[in-house]
């Protein structure tokens, strides 16, 4: 990562995938709700708001009304939670502990961990620290907890654009009511 990426992809808690040729339309839409940077990868933008809870439910209104927003916008994930990390074991341990934190409303229920990375190659491998994460969940869970893939009762979901993670925590019903999450 060159020092100019770091410096566009620095501080965002929103990630948008856009579609084919959808930049500015994209980018005009976006930026209502607060500053929109473009990362080194194709199609992929950050985003920071003031506040993701509040951005996620705006975003979702204007798509009810103008659906074809989803036209060029493919994904749009707000982050509950951010961190930056240096190395794979930087980035194990703070999202372990940002998983643990979501425990207790895991005991019972199904679930499964999703992370979409930029970056890292080589350094992070996807099934990986999906597995790991998995594992802490399901170790302090004990037998309260399962993984699932079909219809989970939660997600967790985090996305990487570089040295920065977003990690959050989504319901089966908020997968359905914002399919733009992206989360499969």
């Amino acid at each position: 990562m060159d020092s100019s990426t770091a410096q566009r992809t620095a501080d965002w808690n929103v990630v948008v995938t856009l579609a084919e040729q959808s930049f500015r339309d994209a980018v005009r839409l976006l930026r209502k709700w607060g500053t929109v940077k473009r990362t080194g990868y194709y199609n992929v933008l950050g985003m920071k708001v003031g506040n993701p809870d509040a951005f996620l439910a705006d975003f979702a209104a204007a798509v009810a009304d103008s659906p074809g927003i989803l036209n060029f916008v493919s994904h749009v994930v707000p982050a509950q939670q951010t961190f930056d990390f240096s190395a794979a074991e930087d980035f194990e341990a703070k999202a372990r502990a940002v998983a643990l934190a979501w425990a207790p409303k895991l005991g019972g229920k199904s679930f499964h961990v999703r992370l979409h990375r930029r970056g890292f190659k080589g350094v992070l491998s996807t099934p990986r620290e999906e597995r790991f994460l998995d594992e802490a969940l399901l170790a302090a869970l004990g037998d309260t907890g399962r993984i699932s893939f079909t219809d989970p009762d939660a997600v967790i979901q985090i996305e990487t654009i570089d040295a920065r993670a977003g990690m959050s925590f989504w319901t089966r019903d908020e997968v359905r009511r914002y399919p733009f999450l992206g989360t499969d």
